[in-house]
């Protein structure tokens, strides 16, 4: 099996439009088009029901996403291992978009310096991909905020994020920052269910954000008010762009690290793991 079709039809399946799969693989259309029907003959199957405005995988192709995206990326994990000569100095690891934004970056930079001969594959994913990798020998360790308690996964606290109602208006009450303009950064199911508990009757945001990043971004150039962590924002409150919404109450959550309980990087892991640390 090419394996540059099986990443051209996970474009596909991604974008759900052949010609902006065929920008994104930087092919033409009609390259895309080849490479799809080669591969819907070589298995026997429809991969995609096409209609005028819309591509749709079929159920065939439902089945074939998880098995394209396991030999990719057990096909690049392999390389890597090979390439690098000590399977010992190898790691494949991911974390959630959450947590690259606010911990994992500067964590993966500094195990970079302290180790610049370990082989490394990193990646962003949801919780939910991040576990069936840990589970399918893909990923030797992944980051999360709610991990799922699976017996054959060590599941280890690494950090704290705390989390402050910041505003790009100075002196506002809570209430007042909870109005227009506030912003609902998702910091998953938990974060959720306490926000409702703390505030019950603050109006339903406007606007949700999924990253802290993106959240961050916007305040600076539109206003408005948000949960984040003060890092991100740290040299604009320096400078009385934004401010810190007094009387909010500060929010906390633990960051995990996730890792097989007998996987072969075991060692390794226990030797970078990152001490409990505080984000703020």
């Amino acid at each position: 099996m090419d394996l540059e079709l099986l990443r051209t039809f996970l474009e596909v399946a991604r974008l759900r439009h052949f010609g902006r799969a065929a920008e994104a693989l930087h092919l033409t259309q009609a390259a895309v088009s080849a490479r799809i029907k080669l591969l819907e003959s070589t298995l026997g199957a429809r991969l995609f029901d096409r209609f005028k405005r819309d591509i749709r995988l079929t159920p065939e192709g439902n089945r074939l996403l998880r098995h394209a995206d396991l030999l990719i990326s057990g096909w690049r994990k392999a390389r890597q291992e090979v390439s690098a000569g000590n399977a010992n100095l190898q790691l494949s690891f991911g974390g959630s978009l959450r947590l690259w934004d606010v911990f994992l970056q500067d964590w993966l930079q500094q195990l970079r310096s302290q180790r610049p001969t370990l082989a490394v594959i990193a990646e962003s994913a949801t919780p939910n991909v991040l576990t069936r990798r840990l589970l399918d020998g893909v990923l030797d360790l992944a980051f999360m905020l709610e991990p799922s308690q699976i017996d054959v996964l060590n599941v280890q606290q690494v950090a704290t994020i705390r989390l402050t109602m910041v505003s790009s208006r100075p002196d506002l009450n809570v209430d007042e920052a909870l109005g227009d303009g506030y912003l609902m950064v998702d910091w998953g199911l938990a974060h959720a269910v306490t926000h409702r508990r703390l505030f019950p009757d603050a109006p339903e945001p406007l606007t949700r954000l999924s990253t802290a990043r993106m959240a961050a971004s916007y305040l600076l150039a539109l206003g408005g008010s948000a949960y984040l962590p003060l890092h991100l924002l740290e040299s604009e409150i320096a400078v009385g762009r934004m401010h810190r919404v007094h009387g909010a109450p500060t929010i906390e959550y633990p960051a995990y690290a996730v890792y097989p309980v007998r996987g072969p990087r075991a060692e390794l892991i226990a030797q970078i793991l990152p001490t409990t640390q505080e984000v703020t």
